[in-house]
């Protein structure tokens, strides 16, 4: 094993599967910039994982909103999965889950900042989907999709599906006017380092609009946003 025993036991409760082959979450979780970088790694990568979750993923999500909603036309139907399974909603999921910190990645992936990379963490995703429904059989795998996807699905419908709140705030705000500034300020941090919280608020015009919470900054910064949005009446809880 590379990946800490410990550290995939941690990431089985995140997903809240216990695989029966560990194994194949560690393989879901190794980019193949690592693989390719140490030769002493003999474990392949996740790239054919991530063929077959791909696969998993579009089955589940088309069951779905085929059954869910029996008046969509064929090209609705089409339209609204490419938003669901999309690279930015899947970054998105892998950011929740925190997929990033648990990744095996080379030292040039690493460094270039492949743990935050919409790619890395959306392949991993679909890898982390194919290896649930070879442990554990299709229903434990749709299960982890409508768990992390449904309310995607629900803000596509609503033609509201959005992949990064933050910029959907500052476009509105300079709709209403050019010279307003947005500011995320940290009001606390709790917890150990390895499990740390963020508490962030965003001030618009001095005035606090929303507060998120987030495993870090960004992600903390994010739900602020999505919570002013709700405040301005721009999206729905």
């Amino acid at each position: 094993m590379i990946i800490n025993l410990d550290e995939l036991k941690k990431f089985e409760i995140i997903v809240n599967y216990k695989f029966k082959n560990i194994e194949i979450l560690e393989k879901s979780l190794t980019h193949s910039s690592y693989s390719n970088e140490d030769k002493l790694y003999t474990k392949v990568n996740n790239e054919r994982l991530e063929f077959l979750g791909d696969a998993v993923l579009s089955i589940t999500v088309s069951r779905y909103i085929f059954d869910k909603y029996p008046d969509y036309p064929e090209g609705d139907l089409t339209k609204l999965r490419s938003q669901v399974v999309c690279e930015d909603t899947l970054s998105l999921v892998a950011k929740e889950l925190n997929v990033g910190n648990f990744l095996l990645l080379g030292k040039g992936e690493e460094t270039s900042g492949g743990r935050e990379r919409k790619s890395i963490l959306a392949d991993a995703v679909e890898a982390i989907i194919a290896a649930i429904y070879i442990d554990g059989g299709y229903r434990e795998a749709e299960k982890f999709v409508l768990a992390n996807l449904t309310e995607y699905i629900k803000l596509a419908v609503k033609g509201k599906i959005i992949t990064d709140y933050k910029s959907y705030l500052q476009e509105y705000y300079q709709s209403k006017c050019q010279n307003c500034k947005i500011r995320y300020i940290v009001t606390k941090e709790e917890g150990p380092d390895h499990e740390k919280m963020f508490h962030v608020s965003v001030m618009f015009n001095k005035k606090s609009v929303g507060t998120g919470v987030g495993k870090s900054k960004k992600l903390a910064e994010q739900d602020a946003a999505k919570n002013a949005l709700i405040y301005e009446g721009q999206i729905n809880e």
